[in-house]
């Protein structure tokens, strides 16, 4: 019995010992922080959206992915890497996005993501790139124009994992939200009259008014949204740089037009 406790006991100090060395290794990749990170692999991964007209859209002909946070995103990789091609797009959901971040598989969010107290305490921001405001979108000839319009018997959608469907519940507790995986599978559910209004921010929701006159944006909004680029927590070197690049390109007037180029306005 004396020799099974000496083993069990020299096991135990042999586990306590590789999670210690372990736990180790993943401070000091974490210490590294992202510059380091992405310097060695060459590129920076951003996760970026797929479905979102205007701010990150994906052509199925081309392959490529177009918007504002992708020409945000561009900069970043010149400003890291002297390229603003040394970049690669990986798409997130508003699901998926913290945890992919988290996990190593991308280098930063840029998909019109608010900045939350609540997602602050998994990751860290930038500064504001993009101030939106939460709204509706509904057909063409749509009595609803507030949100005070909306009833029991309104069935709104949105998608999983956005502030949009917390928010509407807020707004109009009497009406039924629908949650989709993504905008691009609400859209299609509005046009095919599963509800009678999709919600997000203004700004995405001026994207898919673009794509089919059928519908309008609700001019009203109730939310001020402001949209930041997210990092994995504590990497203050990677969120210097950022918004040292965000500076620049405000002050150069680069971001206006970047704006101007997708939004079809200056900014306010």
């Amino acid at each position: 019995m004396k020799r099974w406790g000496k083993v069990i006991g020299l096991s135990l100090v042999v586990a306590l010992l590789v999670s210690a060395l372990a736990g180790c290794v993943k401070q000091a990749s974490e210490a590294e922080g992202s510059i380091a990170k992405i310097k060695k692999q060459g590129k920076i991964i951003a996760g970026v959206k797929y479905d979102l007209n205007l701010f990150g859209l994906k052509d199925p002909a081309s392959g490529q992915v177009q918007g504002l946070d992708i020409d945000i995103a561009k900069q970043i990789a010149k400003k890291v890497l002297g390229d603003e091609n040394a970049i690669e797009f990986m798409e997130v959901t508003s699901k998926t996005r913290i945890p992919m971040l988290k996990n190593g598989d991308i280098d930063m969010i840029v998909a019109t993501m608010t900045i939350t107290e609540e997602r602050k305490k998994e990751i860290d921001f930038s500064d504001v790139y993009f101030t939106a405001g939460q709204s509706l979108l509904v057909p063409s000839d749509s009595a609803i124009n507030s949100i005070k319009d909306l009833t029991k018997d309104s069935k709104v959608l949105t998608a999983k994992g956005s502030t949009s469907a917390k928010n509407v519940r807020e707004a109009a507790p009497d009406a039924q939200v629908m949650e989709f995986e993504n905008y691009a599978e609400a859209f299609t559910a509005l046009k095919a009259g599963q509800g009678i209004a999709l919600t997000t921010d203004n700004a995405l929701l001026y994207g898919m008014a673009k794509q089919d006159s059928k519908f309008r944006v609700v001019e009203e909004t109730f939310t001020k949204e402001p949209y930041g680029i997210g990092i994995r927590k504590g990497d203050e070197e990677f969120a210097k740089l950022i918004n040292d690049t965000l500076k620049e390109l405000t002050d150069s007037g680069q971001y206006v037009h970047i704006y101007e180029k997708w939004i079809g306005k200056k900014p306010n």
